[in-house]
């Protein structure tokens, strides 16, 4: 019975070594695709206009409630007069060699317009389908995920002062897809780290902290047990901040920060938050779900190729077509969307008029515990603009 067991046990490692020989060739593979340098938030957008003088956004709908969502904003985009005009596109996946593709006139449009507004996407279950939203971060290297989450006045949780931004490594870590099957039962996921791209990622966050007057940046991190990869993204954090010494930096564990802000919010009113892309994506749920909610939440992926701003929420296919869904986080991306091109004004405009319009509490759907419809949310929101 024991050369059976011996020769199970030399194959076993004769698998593991074939596979993390491939598992390595496929990681160095990735990270020569790693786009160097950061872009700065204050970069004047010089985007594509039409004859008239608007630009051109690619607008992407999505699926189940998006288009839904995306209409109510275009109706109070119209109302506010921002000069936008949507080149709407899909990006159902079609089946190329077996593996989910977006259609190639999709990915030009976002080429072609350097900023889209994306609806709630659903991908697919089934063998070739990956992850559409994770496909476009990866097509224009969108390697910063900004999420910031802020009370709202006059919409009552159980916290009145959170002001949190967190900005997400948004091309690497565990989201890397590079996964594969030792043996029958194991299987091995590689975290795979950069320095350029953590690099990358911290200096758009201290330049975001510069310009956003919050001159405090926290490193989040678990390099205690993630010594080589969280302690890559930390040296590469450190020799960034000091480029910037009117900036505050600290670091701290993953753990102890999700403690300390559902324990009390406000010391991270005064912060920049960043980190490696799993961390940043349970962070900024959590935060959301201080507020309201992801129904109250932007979010926007930023690249030196192309920026896209999405609402994170799903797309909801139980009340597609009911006219029930909250649009109130699409609007808010959108209002980033709007500042990133320099519309402030618009924006400004919009968000007094939609905040308003929560804290009132007279013309809020479902999920914020009222009984208004998409659309009548909207056309309150149009209303006060129009005011």
């Amino acid at each position: 019975m024991l050369a059976p067991v011996a020769g199970r046990a030399a194959a076993s490692r004769t698998a593991l070594a074939s596979t993390w020989a491939n598992a390595q060739l496929a990681a160095r593979a990735y990270a020569t695709q790693t786009e160097t340098g950061a872009i700065n938030p204050s970069d004047v957008f010089k985007g594509r206009k039409d004859k008239d003088g608007n630009f051109i956004v690619t607008g992407i709908p999505g699926d189940g409630i998006g288009p839904e969502i995306f209409e109510a904003v275009k109706d109070i985009y119209k109302a506010a007069k921002v000069p936008i005009v949507f080149e709407e596109v899909s990006v159902a996946p079609t089946m190329v060699d077996g593996v989910s593709t977006i259609p190639k006139a999709s990915l030009d449009s976002i080429h072609r317009n350097t900023v889209a507004l994306k609806g709630p996407l659903a991908t697919p279950i089934g063998k070739g389908h990956v992850s559409l939203n994770l496909t476009l971060r990866r097509a224009f290297n969108l390697y910063a995920n900004v999420r910031p989450c802020k009370s709202i006045v006059g919409y009552k949780t159980a916290y009145d002062n959170v002001d949190s931004v967190i900005i997400r490594e948004n091309t690497e870590g565990e989201y890397s897809g590079l996964e594969h099957m030792i043996v029958d039962g194991v299987v091995q996921s590689i975290k795979l780290i950069t320095y350029d791209a953590s690099e990358r990622v911290a200096r758009y966050a201290f330049e975001y902290a510069r310009q956003s007057k919050r001159n405090h940046v926290t490193a989040v991190h678990k390099a205690p047990i993630m010594k080589m990869t969280d302690g890559m993204f930390l040296e590469a954090c450190r020799a960034v901040a000091k480029d910037y010494p009117e900036v505050k930096y600290e670091e701290d564990l993953l753990d102890r920060v999700c403690l300390r802000v559902v324990q009390n919010p406000a010391p991270y009113a005064s912060q920049v938050m960043v980190m490696p892309n799993l961390y940043g994506d349970i962070l900024s749920d959590m935060c959301a779900g201080l507020i309201g909610g992801l129904g109250l939440t932007p979010s926007g992926n930023i690249g030196k190729q192309a920026s896209i701003f999405e609402a994170v929420h799903g797309s909801a296919p139980d009340i597609a077509g009911q006219g029930k869904a909250n649009p109130t986080a699409l609007l808010l991306s959108s209002l980033m969307m709007l500042r990133h091109m320099g519309l402030r004004p618009h924006a400004d405009k919009i968000e007094s008029a939609a905040l308003g319009t929560i804290a009132d509490g007279k013309h809020i759907t479902g999920d914020l515990g009222g009984k208004a419809s998409t659309s009548q949310f909207a056309a309150e929101v149009v209303r006060r603009i129009q005011a």
